[in-house]
């Protein structure tokens, strides 16, 4: 019996060398292969880390892609009635508006939370700069917005009123009387110096009467922008926009100066052609003479209107803004006032730009603003023009669904601006 089994282990002895060769190859290749899982391992967790890091910075983030979600606890961020600085076009509740829930709307991004706004935070980090938003009146809507809420979130002062001078627009504090063609906040204790800069259309033109919003026959100087844009070199921070007022069918563009007899006039459609010709403008100025190191540039896309009535129930054609009090939930919507081919050129000049080394942060408020068809006036302000009675019999006609009720949605805007400033070196 032993002398068969040693027949058995020489006839088959090569069969369990090989068997013990294996063991060990393949002990030794579990041993490899968690020490292979191990540092993969490490590399991703230091990768999530490395991204982590990098996300700390406010660029990263989508706050652009989200939902509108109620929020009667931590909205509004300010009350109507407490803010000195609320103009009366946007002056909703003051002009009747009873149903306040517009107010309480709170913009949640899908993947990451907007900070809450803090005025004094913002004001230490702008404390000896100056920061100047230039445009039209939803520009100007939202510098309001933005004193609104630094108002909210530090003491109260007296005797304080804003004051136009030529397209400047500035706060004026009759103690200290330190006018000086932009809006001064707590100039004392901050230095800091917020205002807002008429320039609807950005290049020179007829229209550059901030009294003067009813020209129709709009003459554009298509290359010059050199009268305003003068005042905007000292700036830390500028805030652009520029949309609204190219929407009329025909504009009429100026070679030369206006009254000089060898000047050149030609009436022009093209909508597209001549937005792209002043932006172009626009972003020669700022390559030749924005100082690079100092001053941060902000592009604000187009602000949507929700304008034009057509019957019936659905918002799935845009509609009027007249006596609507919620936004719209679904979340693919989009109007059509949100002109695709306009924001492309905005995005395409800013683009342009940054490849020729002069970095500009487009923020894309279009979409998530498009959803608030409830947050216009509609007829819920004053207008400077009398209301006929065949208009108050139809208050559709005469709504005002481009500008924003305050508070309302531009506080979303300056709650975005906020963060990249504040997060910014």
């Amino acid at each position: 019996m032993v002398l068969k089994t040693w027949e058995i282990f020489f006839k088959y002895h090569h069969l369990g060398g090989l068997l013990l060769v294996a063991l060990v190859a393949a002990a030794l290749y579990v041993k490899h292969d968690i020490s292979y899982w191990n540092v993969v391992k490490k590399r991703v967790t230091s990768k999530e880390e490395q991204l982590a890091t990098k996300h700390d910075s406010t660029t990263n983030y989508d706050f652009f892609s989200g939902r509108w979600v109620y929020d009667d606890v931590s909205y509004p961020l300010y009350k109507e009635e407490q803010c000195s600085f609320v103009e009366d076009s946007f002056a909703c509740e003051k002009y009747g508006r009873k149903d306040l829930k517009y107010q309480q709307w709170r913009w949640q991004p899908h993947h990451c939370d907007i900070p809450r706004f803090d005025g004094k935070a913002f004001l230490e980090k702008i404390r000896g700069k100056k920061v100047l938003f230039v445009g039209d009146s939803l520009n100007r809507n939202q510098w309001v917005s933005l004193l609104c809420l630094i108002e909210s979130s530090i003491s109260p002062s007296s005797n304080k009123s804003v004051t136009l001078a030529g397209n400047l627009l500035y706060f004026h504090d009759i103690i200290r009387n330190s006018c000086n063609f932009f809006f001064l906040l707590n100039l004392k204790e901050y230095n800091a110096t917020i205002g807002f800069y008429w320039s609807p259309l950005l290049v020179e033109s007829n229209c550059d009467d901030p009294d003067k919003h009813s020209v129709k026959d709009r003459i554009i100087r298509i290359t010059s922008i050199e009268k305003h844009a003068r005042h905007w070199t000292d700036a830390d921070i500028l805030v652009f926009d520029s949309f609204m007022w190219w929407l009329e069918p025909t504009m009429t563009l100026l070679w030369g100066s206006f009254g000089s007899s060898d000047a050149i006039y030609k009436r022009v459609e093209m909508r597209l052609r001549r937005y792209e010709m002043a932006l172009n403008t626009w972003s020669d100025w700022l390559e030749i003479n924005i100082n690079r190191t100092k001053t941060k540039l902000f592009f604000m896309s187009l602000s949507p209107y929700h304008l034009v009535y057509v019957k019936g129930e659905r918002w799935d054609v845009q509609q009027n803004c007249y006596n609507e009090t919620e936004p719209i939930f679904k979340e693919e919507y989009w109007g059509i006032s949100t002109d695709p081919n306009m924001m492309h050129i905005a995005e395409s000049t800013i683009q342009k730009l940054e490849k020729r080394g002069l970095k500009i942060e487009y923020l894309n408020i279009t979409h998530l603003s498009d959803y608030r068809k409830d947050a216009h006036p509609s007829i819920y302000r004053k207008f400077f023009h009398p209301i006929s009675e065949e208009q108050l019999a139809s208050p559709k006609s005469y709504s005002d669904c481009v500008h924003w009720c305050l508070p309302g949605v531009p506080d979303i805007w300056n709650q975005i601006l906020y963060s990249y400033i504040i997060n910014s070196s």
